[in-house]
């Protein structure tokens, strides 16, 4: 069949694919649902190179990641030239119009992973994104005592942020950007935004990378802001059996909210009932100075330096070993 997005035609492919076995939902459906959402996701993704995470044959199937942009990306949709940590570039699809999300969920694609960057300058995110993971004999409602501290650590230090659902049990707290910083600086920033929310909450919060330290506490997970880590764009669907999305919130709405009440049925209701909540964001762009100092302050008076890079980044100067600390302990031992 063939949809008619913004005056744009955009073919769907087997519209009967079931995609969420449990629910029976289509890919049509998927369609349907991005097209009710279209402004938010559009304002979401507009000009930021994005990953594809796409599920051909839904749920049932295998899933993969696609970075650089389809052979067959239509001409009306630009692309942008990424580097990744290895020195290696891609060039990823720029959605600019809502017509290029449809032609991708045509191509089985959920979940949306935008870059923090727009295609015009592509090493100087204009965003910061803060991950609040709940981690085991934790769950929602820790993530939201963890939000509400950082909202307050955030206005402590000059900044403003938009929350949403992950689609899963977390919490996404977004922070638009002057864009003059680097992803190293930005990622500095997040650390200490996290260690000053572990200092205020210690038993509810962690930074703390390796998972054998972190205990039933959320995890501040600093590493998503790490060049060519992404987060699902707000209004993405989520690959759980009941097709979750991740749903902004007003900050008042976060006790009373339950993730699980977003999915690709209800959410259309609710952003005609309430539009974007996050639309206002490109209004707004925040500096880091005071974070940055903060995480100085850290440094000279702590001794707290950077933490460990995700595996797959080459090794950053300053940053501690990647070692899991009980395997230097047993290191340690044997040596001696």
């Amino acid at each position: 069949m063939e949809l008619d997005v913004d005056g744009r035609a955009v073919r769907l492919s087997n519209p009967d694919k079931v995609y969420f076995p449990d629910k029976g939902y289509t890919k049509k459906d998927v369609a349907d649902y991005f097209l009710a959402v279209g402004p938010g996701i559009l304002r979401a993704l507009r000009e930021r190179p994005t990953t594809l995470q796409r599920f051909v044959d839904g749920l049932g199937g295998e899933f993969f990641y696609q970075k650089r942009a389809p052979k067959n990306l239509p001409d009306w949709t630009p692309t942008a030239r990424i580097e990744f940590p290895s020195g290696r570039h891609a060039d990823e699809m720029c959605p600019t119009e809502l017509g290029a999300v449809l032609w991708a969920a045509n191509l089985g694609t959920l979940t949306f992973h935008p870059w923090p960057v727009r295609r015009a300058d592509t090493d100087h995110p204009d965003e910061l994104r803060l991950d609040l993971d709940p981690q085991p004999g934790t769950d929602y409602a820790d993530a939201v005592r963890a939000a509400r501290e950082l909202r307050s650590v955030l206005d402590d230090h000059g900044l403003r942020g938009w929350p949403k659902t992950s689609g899963g049990r977390g919490i996404h707290v977004f922070v638009p950007l002057v864009p003059e910083w680097t992803f190293t600086q930005v990622r500095r920033a997040a650390i200490a935004a996290g260690r000053e929310l572990e200092r205020r909450m210690p038993d509810r919060v962690t930074t703390a990378w390796w998972k054998e330290e972190r205990g039933e506490r959320i995890f501040v997970d600093y590493n998503q802001t790490a060049r060519d880590r992404t987060i699902a764009s707000a209004y993405s669907v989520r690959p759980f059996p009941h097709a979750p999305v991740s749903a902004p919130l007003r900050w008042d709405e976060l006790d009373d909210a339950e993730p699980r009440d977003f999915d690709i049925r209800t959410m259309p209701g609710r952003f005609a009932e309430v539009g974007d909540l996050h639309a206002d964001m490109d209004e707004h762009a925040f500096r880091l100075d005071a974070l940055l100092e903060l995480a100085r302050r850290d440094e000279r008076e702590h001794e707290l330096g950077d933490l460990p890079y995700p595996p797959d980044h080459p090794k950053m100067p300053g940053e501690p070993k990647r070692v899991q600390p009980s395997r230097a302990r047993n290191d340690d031992s044997g040596a001696a």
